[in-house]
């Protein structure tokens, strides 16, 4: 006997929507963790890598400083002005041996080589202490959770502007805090044998990252030509994205050399 079984197209057809929608929903899934997966490593992984190296390229910087600095070429001239003893009497103002008005005690520090670390940037307020290293490079010095120092701006402790540029988020993000900065607090700069103590005097909080002037010689926003300063001086600059997870616009922190 010959047996009719109906409806079973239907089922069939059932089936086969369940089983697309089952692996779109497994495919869905899967991308949502590998996506996870992608996020975690940029704002978690890369943060802890960068900042444990930082740390270490600090402690090998002042493992380094603390060793005897080979013999200085004879033409060469002291990184630290000497202080007058008390038996010797002072330069008169105006005399080449007298520092100018407001002039830092110390000597502005050397250029480095290449884009390697030479200082530390110390921010007491935010308890941040990061490895400045030479350039803007991202994979070369920024993704190393280092301060990259402008090009062609000045070197610490030098008149005209000691640029630099941090990461706000990711890869150690040294500078994610800058905008907590206050009139008056300190950035301290070290060198082999020298420190330098910035003090910051203004922010901008928001500019656009075409914005040269802000760490010209003289530094004043090209932008928002109401921020910034008017006169030679040395100074300090910390510029990073804004706002956080963007990088659309920057924010800026000025500093000026405690003389």
């Amino acid at each position: 006997m010959r047996v009719v079984v109906q409806g079973g197209g239907r089922r069939g057809r059932r089936a086969g929507l369940a089983g697309v929608l089952w692996a779109a929903a497994e495919l869905t899934v899967t991308v949502g963790v590998v996506v996870l997966l992608l996020v975690v490593h940029q704002v978690w992984w890369t943060n802890r890598q960068a900042l444990a190296a930082a740390r270490e390229e600090v402690r090998e910087l002042e493992k380094q400083w603390t060793l005897p600095s080979p013999p200085a070429p004879p033409d060469s001239v002291p990184s630290v002005v000497p202080a007058p003893s008390a038996s010797s009497s002072a330069p008169a103002p105006g005399s080449p041996s007298a520092p100018a008005a407001g002039a830092p005690a110390r000597r502005p520090a050397p250029a480095p080589p290449g884009e390697s670390a030479y200082g530390v940037l110390r921010i007491p307020r935010l308890g941040v202490v990061v490895p400045v290293a030479q350039g803007v490079d991202k994979r070369a010095v920024l993704d190393k959770g280092y301060a990259g120092h402008y090009p062609g701006t000045a070197q610490p402790g030098a008149q005209g502007n000691f640029a630099l540029a941090g990461h706000r988020n990711t890869h150690g993000e040294p500078f994610r805090y800058i905008n907590r900065l206050r009139a008056g607090d300190e950035l301290i700069v070290d060198v082999r044998g020298q420190r330098y103590t910035y003090v910051v005097g203004k922010t901008l909080g928001e500019t656009g990252e075409r914005d040269t002037g802000v760490i010209a010689p003289v530094p004043r926003s090209t932008v928002h030509p109401e921020y910034g300063y008017d006169g030679p001086g040395a100074y300090i600059t910390l510029t990073t994205c804004t706002p956080e997870y963007t990088s659309k616009y920057r924010l800026v922190v000025w500093g000026t050399l405690r003389s």
